[in-house]
């Protein structure tokens, strides 16, 4: 996530700068250098603020479960930890997901392909 995109996010979310530095849990001074490209947004930042635009998008833009859209058999389902907590349209948020055929070892990873995703752009 850039600084453009994380601006973007707070104003979609109709949040001051401070209110932003709440939710995240960070520092004003913090989101500051967000938005200023001073400071890389860490991986937990960029997640929770995902997961806060999501909710406020879910119902707008009509999900479906990534299982669906990849055609999962249900071999792969059953290990993935997004059917297994019934959370097919919060993929992308969950580690240990079995995108592609494969587990992802970090959130930067994962991102590279929930970005590209149906799931994903459907929300965002």
């Amino acid at each position: 996530m850039d600084n453009s995109e994380f601006k973007k996010f707070r104003r979609q979310l109709d949040k001051t700068q401070k209110q932003m530095a709440q939710l995240l849990g960070v520092s004003l001074k913090a989101i500051h250098s967000y938005e200023q490209g001073w400071r890389t947004i860490p991986p937990a930042v960029e997640r929770q603020l995902y997961f806060l635009v999501s909710r406020k998008n879910i119902g707008t833009n009509g999900s479906k479960t990534c299982w669906r859209i990849k055609k999962c058999p249900p071999v792969r389902k059953k290990q993935c930890p997004a059917w297994e907590f019934k959370s097919g349209n919060l993929c992308w948020f969950i580690n240990g997901t079995i995108c592609e055929g494969t587990i992802h070892k970090d959130w930067k990873e994962k991102m590279k392909i929930c970005r590209s995703c149906e799931v994903f752009t459907n929300i965002f």
